[in-house]
């Protein structure tokens, strides 16, 4: 990658991960609702993690990296436990994509700081 890749890698990763940590916190919460409720909140939780897969596809062309993959795989296997109505079993998938992303931007930070960008 060159510099800029690793810009675009870290800026997409630091927007992911806030959005991943959202996903978690909300699949979190959605485990203390009453079960009438359950539906409408996983219909947000889904649409907020189908959001975070998309910036993690834009990152995978602008900034390519094997570790973007594995997220986004990590994140379908999420959305499938999130519409199979057990959302509670999202939190290791979107964990697992976390771990993936944030790689990518310690890897990445590292980089432009050897460069002397940051």
């Amino acid at each position: 990658m060159d510099t800029r890749s690793y810009v675009i890698a870290f800026s997409q990763s630091e927007k992911i991960k806030a959005g991943l940590i959202w996903a978690s916190s909300t699949v979190e919460m959605n485990n203390g609702l009453a079960e009438h409720d359950k539906t409408g909140s996983q219909q947000v939780i889904g649409a907020l993690v189908s959001m975070v897969a998309n910036e993690v596809q834009v990152a995978m062309k602008m900034a390519p990296d094997e570790r973007w993959e594995e997220a986004l795989k990590h994140l379908n296997k999420a959305l499938v436990m999130i519409h199979s109505n057990v959302a509670q079993e999202a939190t290791f998938h979107i964990s697992r994509a976390l771990s993936q992303v944030t790689s990518i931007g310690q890897t990445a930070m590292t980089q432009l700081v050897e460069e002397k960008v940051m």
